[in-house]
């Protein structure tokens, strides 16, 4: 019986090869597709999930109720971890952490790390093993130092690294570390990463904040007890927060902040280690939202959804074409259950092929999906028992339905309506009308969606920044040598260069460079009775100047003026959080004895990422506090050459140390990476679900065309025109896809605005976005079908009149 009804499948799918190719076609590229996003979405779930104490591991943060609204921040002081530790109890480990880079010597060798500068606790909260020397405590001493496996491949090549001792560059010192343990490389899903780790007490800033309270720049990580809860941790902790924070908390009374519904003004909080990665600040609370990764597996389902809907589709057309087979069959004697065997196992053969094809697709592809979507995730994380159980019980389901729905269909239908030959269409379209709706709505969703991400980024992209970032060349000062030293060594190989028109440097740079270091620095302060805080920015000489920035009031730092040295400028947001009508001239103190006159006020420019509002700002020309990345202006003419000549200036001053140069508009554009790959990945689906929504259309039209044939041929004989033809077979077709426009537009503004509210600067939602949304997938519906309409409007209506 089974060999019988393989047989008959085989045949049936051969006569309609044409119907077999559409459906294998669109399933495969269905699942191959679903394959790859949904190996992206598991592996961006998956981050920071491999630690074995990582359910009980969190990092702290802080809420701050300011008068201007709450604020969050994750920087704590130094002295912060063990004060913690000793006063509230709960917690079984905890570990300060730092990320820097760090200039490491080994013999002839010079080479830039990315080093962490952590507790001695940090490697028995986290799961990074040791392959090699002190596994138990591996920071146990000051002077110990971690590196990777990769990084003893570095600097030993072949040799044993323990016990060796290297050199690394801090505060311009070189610092001897022992070697005592090497770690495996970290996990694609870390958010963790380093190339050496040094303990905590051996970062720059130690030495001059061990102490300090308000110098908040590094993270903290705590492992609460098993029996501890992180509410209850929080809340035993206030007792803590309200001691040690006694003064900012009065401050922000005296300021007129409001206490939070617990009638706190500072309260700590545990934000989960597995929610790191997808929580924001922004807003004032932390958010976690694991939104772009449900997006790109609901972009997965909707595909799936269109193909699986189009072989439902598909497989109700050709079955006009089995009418009698299928009445032949019950005058026989066959049973429901009987025909619907049959035409589920032919509707399982094809999704089994669909599948395999599908894998085989999404293999071939990883590659270049890696590539376009700057995505590390690998066909390993669906290997795991979960994954392969939970997608056999999924294509189980989906096949059942997708396959079994026409299968019980075409098994219903009663024994004289098949020997006619007809299938009844009048009033039992609504499904199929229903589903062709839904398919286009998901299209022009995913399609206005593609044209909303188009929009934002070209407004990201070309906004005024407020600086020239077209003609501005940055690098980090990355080499051995004192960090003022270099810029004036800099300025001295280029003087001569006619296409170099300016040279700076600062401590902080604009965008991200390729060395993807970003970060900010914030400095808080009395004035006159309230609290001002403001990001703060070491800057060089020249740096309004090569910047192209505006100085709308005062002078920029001035050379040949020692006294800039204890001098300030501002940006117009700060000049406004200061409340002085003029403030040039107002002392900033920058302690209890010194105050910094504010000698100059530029425009608000975007120093930070163009999602975030502009923010108070400060410049100072502090000298003992270093600089870290060079900017060079350099002339339109020529600029190739200028970048070689900046680039072998600074090989010549730093021989041993990598030119990360480029332009800030290359770096402004890394800033929205995540922006422009979520852009790719909506086209690619929209794209993937227009194709496969025609297919489903192109075969309907065929089932229509196929019903009413005769009524074409008579049409025709009676004078009817082609055009007049044409429109008919159309336009019930076009009004499915204009009602799928009408439910599928307010849809896609809903998400469109939700998604533009993370912006402080954003694109105004225009009707064109939808519109030509709509337009365009009215004109690929009508060339999908029309192919099909025009030649059966031009066949000869004798032969139509014959079709039975």
């Amino acid at each position: 019986m089974l060999k019988n009804y393989l047989k008959i499948t085989l045949r049936t799918l051969w006569k309609n090869r044409l119907f077999t190719l559409l459906g294998i076609v669109g399933l495969t590229v269905a699942f191959g597709i679903a394959t790859l996003l949904t190996m992206d979405s598991l592996h961006e779930l998956s981050f920071d999930r491999f630690h074995t104490n990582g359910d009980t591991i969190y990092k702290v943060y802080i809420t701050w109720q300011t008068p201007k609204g709450t604020e969050v921040g994750t920087s704590q002081p130094a002295p912060f971890a063990e004060a913690l530790k000793s006063e509230v109890p709960g917690i079984d480990k905890i570990t300060r952490h730092l990320e820097e880079e760090a200039l490491t010597f080994y013999e002839e060798k010079e080479v830039n790390f990315d080093a962490l500068y952590v507790d001695d606790d940090f490697f028995s909260m986290f799961s990074f093993p040791i392959t090699q020397g002190n596994k138990k405590n591996p920071l146990e001493d000051l002077s110990s130092a971690v590196i990777t496996e990769t990084t003893a491949h570095k600097l030993f090549g072949e040799e044993n690294p323990i016990g060796k001792t290297i050199n690394v560059q801090i505060n311009g010192k070189k610092e001897p570390f022992i070697i005592s343990a090497v770690s495996i490389d970290q996990p694609k899903e870390s958010s963790i990463t380093y190339e050496i780790a040094l303990r905590f007490e051996k970062n720059p800033e130690y030495a001059e904040t061990k102490d300090r309270w308000n110098a908040q720049y590094h993270e903290v990580f705590v492992q609460l007890a098993q029996e501890v809860a992180p509410t209850t941790f929080e809340k035993n902790s206030q007792a803590f927060t309200n001691s040690r924070y006694e003064g900012a908390i009065t401050n922000l009374k005296r300021d007129g902040a409001l206490p939070n519904a617990d009638g706190n003004f500072l309260q700590l909080g545990l934000l989960p280690l597995a929610d790191i990665t997808f929580t924001s600040y922004q807003k004032g609370f932390t958010e976690t939202s694991r939104g772009s990764v449900y997006l790109v597996l609901a972009i997965a389902f909707l595909i799936l959804f269109i193909a699986c809907v189009n072989f439902v589709n598909m497989s109700i057309a050709k079955s006009s074409q089995r009418l009698r087979e299928i009445g032949m069959r019950k005058t026989l004697g066959a049973e429901k259950r009987q025909l619907f065997l049959q035409f589920w196992v032919e509707s399982l053969i094809i999704f089994i092929v669909s599948i395999v094809l599908g894998i085989l697709l999404s293999l071939l592809l990883e590659d270049s999906f890696q590539s376009v979507f700057n995505s590390e995730a690998s066909v390993t994380v669906l290997l795991s028992s979960k994954v392969l159980l939970g997608a056999t019980l999924l294509v189980m389901v989906i096949t059942l339905i997708a396959g079994g729905y026409p299968a019980l269909l075409l098994s219903r239908l009663g024994t004289i309506q098949s020997l006619k030959g007809k299938l009844e269409s009048t009033g039992k379209n609504r499904l199929r009308d229903a589903l062709i709706v839904v398919q286009f709505a998901i299209a022009i969703v995913l399609i206005s969606g593609t044209f909303v991400l188009k929009g934002q980024i070209n407004y990201m992209r070309n906004k005024d920044l407020g600086y020239n970032k077209e003609q501005v060349l940055s690098f980090p000062l990355n080499g051995k040598r004192n960090s003022y030293n270099t810029v004036r060594l800099l300025r001295n190989e280029l003087a001569v260069h006619p296409g170099i028109l300016g040279i700076t440097a600062a401590d902080n740079n604009l965008g991200r460079g390729k060395d993807g270091s970003q970060h900010s620095s914030v400095w808080g302060f009395d004035y006159k009775g309230k609290g001002v805080r403001t990001n703060s920015l070491i800057v060089d000489y020249d740096y309004i100047k090569t910047l192209g920035l505006e100085l709308l009031a005062g002078r920029p730092f001035d050379i040949s003026r020692e006294s800039d040295k204890q001098s300030v400028i501002i940006n117009e947001s700060m000049a406004k959080a200061l409340g002085e009508d003029n403030v040039l001239g107002v002392q900033l103190p920058v302690s209890d004895s010194l105050g910094y006159p504010v000698i100059g006020v530029v425009r608000d420019y975007n120093f930070q990422d163009i999602s975030k509002a502009i923010e108070p700002l400060t410049f100072f020309l502090d000298r003992e506090e270093g600089l870290t990345y060079a900017y060079v202006k350099v002339a339109k003419a020529n600029m190739a050459n200028s970048v070689d000549a900046i680039e072998k200036a600074y090989k010549k001053i730093e021989p041993n140390a990598e030119f990360l140069g480029s332009f800030l508009d290359e770096n402004v554009d890394r800033t929205f990476k995540r922006e422009k790959t979520l852009a790719t990945l909506v086209t690619s689906g929209s794209v993937i679900a227009i194709l496969l929504s025609c297919i489903g259309l192109f075969a309907m039209s065929m089932l229509i065309i196929a019903q009413r044939t005769k009524e074409i041929g008579i049409r025709k004989v009676i004078g009817a025109s082609i055009a007049s033809i044409t429109y008919l077979l159309t336009k019930d077709f076009l009004k499915l896809v204009v009602i799928a426009f009408l439910l599928g537009t307010p849809i896609a503004w809903w998400f469109s605005n939700e998604w533009l509210q993370n912006y402080a600067n954003r694109v105004d939602l225009s009707w064109h976005f939808f519109g030509i949304s709509g337009v365009l997938a009215l004109i690929i519906a009508v060339l999908t079908i029309s192919t099909k309409t025009i030649k059966s409007a031009l066949a000869n209506p004798v032969k139509s009149l014959r079709t039975e």
